[in-house]
């Protein structure tokens, strides 16, 4: 996949999107209550309190957010290494925390998010900043994902695999960006929701 120029114009249709991403991250915020209520019980019987975690992302235009999800590793994970990127079968991952990771369960706190506008259910997957900062500097036109709202899911996350490289990924964001249309959104929404029922997320080689 190529990675086309980046339109000048918004989509015509970002309005509906947000009123869509309001009216369906509601809905799955209130559907979503037994959920948190098994997950957290389960976080808390294998590694104890806190089941969140917090962390900055980087969204539309460059702002500075924070999103929330369900702690899928050990206590303080980064408290000796600092910001690093999880790896295959990385020890620092519980049990509960491999289940989530497979469906995606540990997203679900950033419904909240969604909600509040900071992202949309489709869309380049945010980034922390102290990534970020090193991959403008190292990958052509990696601060062009940052014109659209960031999503829970998107092109790289259903076409690409878990670990894909941050420079293959940044060709599948930026083909979203050119061509984002609520039917593609509507399209990748759907493949999630089965990727997420066959417990895939994690997946390297092996097809989705």
């Amino acid at each position: 996949m190529g990675t086309p120029s980046v339109p000048t114009a918004a989509a015509g249709d970002s309005a509906v999107k947000r009123a869509l991403d309001l009216l369906v991250g509601g809905a799955a915020l209130a559907l979503s209550t037994p959920f948190w209520i098994a997950i957290g019980t389960a976080i808390t019987l294998e590694d104890g309190w806190p089941i969140l975690y917090s962390q900055r992302r980087v969204g539309k235009g460059g702002r500075i957010f924070t999103v929330y999800k369900f702690r899928s590793m050990v206590k303080d994970a980064e408290k000796r290494t600092g910001a690093v990127l999880a790896t295959k079968d990385d020890p620092r991952i519980t049990q509960v925390g491999r289940l989530l990771r497979k469906m995606a369960l540990d997203e679900i706190p950033q419904l909240v998010s969604i909600f509040k506008g900071d992202m949309s259910w489709v869309g380049p997957r945010p980034e922390r900043p102290e990534f970020v900062r090193e991959l403008i500097r190292t990958i052509p036109r990696y601060n062009e994902r940052h014109s659209v709202r960031p999503g829970l899911t998107g092109v790289a996350q259903v076409h690409g695999r878990y670990h894909t490289d941050p420079a293959e990924k940044l060709e599948y964001d930026l083909y979203y960006v050119a061509h984002r249309s609520l039917l593609m959104d509507f399209r990748l929404f759907v493949r999630s929701w089965l990727i997420t029922f066959k417990a895939k997320w994690d997946a390297t080689t092996e097809p989705r």
